[in-house]
């Protein structure tokens, strides 16, 4: 990164000549973390909608569905940052290996407890040991992005590119584990997703040559500073947790949709349909070089989102679903891009694991407090009735970043970031 990062490389990003998406995968060594990093992803794309759909299939109550959801969302909303500051100070390698290890276990466990048509309690115990132990690669490659290409400007085509890595596991997950809990067992997402947590999660932990540094004492070679204590993550946090209602309403509201049809195979199609949406336009939003102030882009971009998501709960046929969620996804991924990239300079390099896992954990608390809220709404109300939530969830959102946007403004003095090993530069950030 510059010296001087202003308006989140807005000028950087206003320079045609740019490096692109060929570019930046030419990296040398950058594939042997991209590729068990995109399998270990996995868990984040189809944890929440294999509980849901074997659930509900055990219990017949989107309501427990969603209930049992969320309190796995919720665990690893919890323990993420925790999860990404021990990587940060001890390795990822260290926090990964009995991560992955804990995670398939206690997804086994909440599997067959669920089979054996368990007590709601009994599945709530082993949704927080399944959650809380959700890999948080995502970050992790994030982090060794910044590694490789601290000083280059190829870190603003990086972070895009890792939130079109985000959707296209949003695209293949919901779909697989649609695809296998309809077809072959309704336990066989949740199998699936775990079985890919373990491989993926024990490969991306092998590549210790790209893996951020730490000193022979265990303490990380950068400042070590708490992220939440920076204002501007604070409020991204807080437009996360927006986007994370989108994701869990979507999630229920489609699939009580489809079983209300009786087409609960469209479930995924329609999901993928907006994750595909998010995709195509995160892949625009990294190819454009853009002139826009970034705190007026992410403000734009969740208008953009409030006013789509509130749309959703009017449509009542397929083709009308399939279009707003294609629209609403569409609108996701500026704001997830741009919030990303925004971590970059507003917090020192020896927390940006932690700051992305806030970040992170948002969208899964969010999330969680979607699934259950809806599954709720479904039970109760009227079929798509879920489909409140994301526009509740993204206009509360939209006000708190409104209202709050200036903590994400340029600061009028310089403040100091360490740049490896008795290295620190002043950093204005725009």
């Amino acid at each position: 990164m510059e010296s001087t990062v202003t308006s989140e490389l807005s000028k950087n990003s206003a320079d045609p000549s740019r490096p692109g998406y060929g570019q930046l995968l030419r990296t040398r060594g950058a594939w042997t973390f991209l590729l068990p990093g995109f399998a270990a992803r996995q868990p984040f794309a189809m944890l929440t909608l294999s509980i849901v759909l074997l659930v509900q299939h055990t219990t017949g109550s989107y309501g427990a569905a969603g209930a049992t959801a969320a309190v796995t969302g919720v665990a690893m909303a919890l323990f993420a940052p925790y999860s990404g500051r021990l990587a940060d100070r001890y390795g990822q390698r260290t926090v990964l290996l009995p991560g992955v290890l804990v995670h398939a276990v206690a997804g086994a466990t909440l599997t067959a407890l669920a089979l054996a048509h368990a007590p709601l309690w009994a599945l709530f115990a082993a949704a927080v040991p399944t959650g809380a132990s959700v890999p948080q690669v995502g970050p992790m490659v994030r982090s060794r992005w910044a590694v490789k290409l601290q000083d280059s400007p190829l870190m603003a085509t990086a972070a895009a590119f890792e939130s079109v890595t985000d959707e296209l596991t949003f695209v293949v997950g919901p779909l697989l584990a649609t695809a296998l809990c309809t077809t072959v067992n309704p336990a066989a997402g949740l199998i699936t997703e775990a079985a890919l947590t373990l491989v993926g999660g024990l490969l991306f932990a092998a590549q210790k040559s790209t893996q951020p540094p730490v000193d022979a004492s265990g303490h990380a070679r950068v400042q070590q500073v708490s992220a939440l204590r920076v204002p501007g993550v604070r409020v991204l946090v807080v437009t996360f947790l927006g986007i994370g209602s989108v994701f869990g309403g979507m999630q229920v509201g489609l699939a009580a949709f489809t079983e209300s049809i009786g087409e609960p195979g469209l479930n995924g199609v329609l999901y993928g349909i907006f994750a595909a949406g998010n995709m195509l336009s995160g892949i625009a939003c990294g190819a454009i070089a853009w002139k826009i102030a970034p705190r007026r882009r992410l403000v734009l971009g969740y208008v953009a989102l409030a006013l789509t998501a509130s749309a959703l709960w009017t449509a009542h046929s397929v083709l009308l679903l399939a279009g707003l969620g294609l629209l609403v996804g569409m609108a996701i991924a500026p704001s997830l891009i741009t919030g990303y990239t925004l971590v970059e300079s507003l917090v020192p390099a020896g927390a940006r694991t932690e700051a992305f896992t806030w970040l992170t954990g948002a969208v899964a608390l969010g999330q969680a407090a979607a699934v259950t809220t809806a599954g709720q709404l479904e039970d109760r109300l009227w079929d798509g009735a879920g489909f409140l939530v994301p526009m509740a969830g993204t206009v509360l959102a939209l006000v708190t970043l409104v209202t709050l946007r200036s903590r994400l403004a340029a600061r009028q003095q310089s403040r100091t970031v360490a740049r490896g090993v008795g290295h620190r530069v002043p950093v204005t950030v725009d």
